[in-house]
């Protein structure tokens, strides 16, 4: 079996970078595949190893080509290293079930963090709930106690208003009488 090993240097974690390389040496039928994030002195490095039976090393060029001119869109690339490797390569499969178990280990401890933040959030509408149901407790005490003071004040400007315009009809009343009385309509 002939391997190289590919080192690409830059913003290369958490791209889709795996997948992407993944899915290119797949279409090239490559048969011995892997892919690791790796931190070499703290920067990020995607170490793939790739391998082909004698024969297939067009297989691998292809690949390597592909990895130096195309990347993930979020990407960032800064160097694209190429060596042999002298052992052997796991075979694609094993390298995709492998991968497919660590992203759904990903997706789990999203997930794990999503309900905690939506329990975090139930509780704090609970609290707004029975806080909202507290004021409105204390609204009706007050509407209660204040009803009918209400209703004793607009009672009593209802009642003068009345006062008031029955005053004004009479005067109204007095005043068309004189017009009559002047103009002789009886």
């Amino acid at each position: 079996m002939k391997a190289k090993r590919i080192i690409i240097k830059g913003k290369v974690h958490d791209e889709g970078y795996r997948l992407f390389l993944l899915t290119e040496a797949e279409s090239l039928h490559i048969e011995n595949f892997d892919a690791r994030n790796v931190l070499a002195d703290g920067k990020q490095q995607l170490v793939v190893l790739v391998g082909v039976p004698e024969g297939e090393e067009e297989k691998v060029a292809r690949l390597i080509e592909f990895a130096r001119t195309n990347y993930p869109p979020d990407a960032s690339v800064l160097a694209v290293q190429v060596e042999d490797y002298p052992e052997e390569v796991r075979s694609v499969e094993s390298f995709r079930q492998s991968f497919m178990v660590a992203q759904l280990a990903k997706i789990a401890q999203g997930g794990v963090v999503l309900l905690k933040k939506q329990d975090r959030s139930l509780e704090k509408q609970d609290e707004t709930i029975n806080a909202l149901r507290e004021e409105s407790a204390k609204t009706r005490e007050v509407l209660k106690e204040e009803s009918p003071k209400m209703r004793e004040v607009i009672k009593g400007r209802i009642e003068e208003d009345v006062e008031w315009l029955k005053s004004e009809i009479i005067e109204m009343k007095t005043t068309l009488g004189r017009v009559k009385a002047k103009v002789g309509v009886v």
